[in-house]
């Protein structure tokens, strides 16, 4: 695994550039983009971004996921969905169907499954084990959680599924997320941190505290990059 820390005091144009120069790559190499999104607040700028720079990409070859989902429907306020859709798809004039949701209004383990079944199929129509994904964007939260991977939760024991529901006791909620069996296969995995994320709890996550849950994102055949905003 080949990682690189970017301490960036152009955060978000940074990383809306190094999402479209992977892009570029994938297509040229692969026909095909596979993106995973993160949530949150800190991607969503990147995300208009993006899409204002990258409107030559051709959409019918770019497949976009979702890391994780709260469970609310797709207009609640709190859904990622939500607010890709906002920030990205509409923008950018994304078309529904580069575009797999997690189905945040319906059962966790039911839409979960679908999501995992969803995957599974898109690989098997290229021949493939695993989905794989060209980039999954990943945040990290104030107790070291990564998508919906928290602490002292169920999903970080997981080795087969790919993708579970997760009951979050603190938040007293589920979560539907990727695991680590399905992250550390991407070809690049991509942690975008503000400015406003604590400096020692980032130093503790890249130097390998394996208390907190993005310390366990390594991709086995992949790079890892962190983009970290300089206030």
């Amino acid at each position: 695994m080949k990682r690189d820390v970017i301490r960036s005091q152009n955060f978000v144009p940074e990383a809306a550039e190094l999402i479209l120069r992977l892009a570029r790559a994938a297509l040229s190499e692969r026909g095909q983009f596979r993106i995973a999104l993160s949530g949150g607040n800190t991607p969503r700028p990147v995300y208009t971004v993006f899409a204002r720079i990258a409107h030559d990409l051709p959409w019918d070859q770019v497949q976009f996921t979702f890391a994780d989902e709260r469970c609310v429907p797709p207009d609640d306020p709190q859904s990622n969905y939500r607010m890709a859709r906002e920030s990205l798809f509409v923008p950018g004039a994304v078309p529904g169907k580069s575009v797999t949701r997690m189905r945040g209004e319906v059962d966790p383990q039911i839409a979960a499954q679908e999501y995992e079944d969803a995957l599974g199929l898109l690989a098997t129509q290229r021949g493939e084990m695993i989905y794989r994904h060209d980039l999954i964007l990943l945040g990290v939260g104030d107790d070291g959680h990564t998508a919906s991977l928290f602490p002292a939760t169920a999903a970080l024991q997981e080795t087969a599924g790919k993708v579970v529901a997760n009951f979050v006791p603190k938040l007293d909620t589920w979560r539907i997320t990727f695991t680590y069996p399905l992250i550390n296969q991407a070809r690049h995995v991509c942690f975008l941190a503000n400015a406003n994320k604590n400096p020692s709890l980032l130093e503790q996550i890249l130097n390998g505290d394996q208390q907190f849950p993005a310390a366990r994102v390594a991709p086995v055949d992949g790079d890892l990059t962190w983009i970290l905003a300089q206030g």
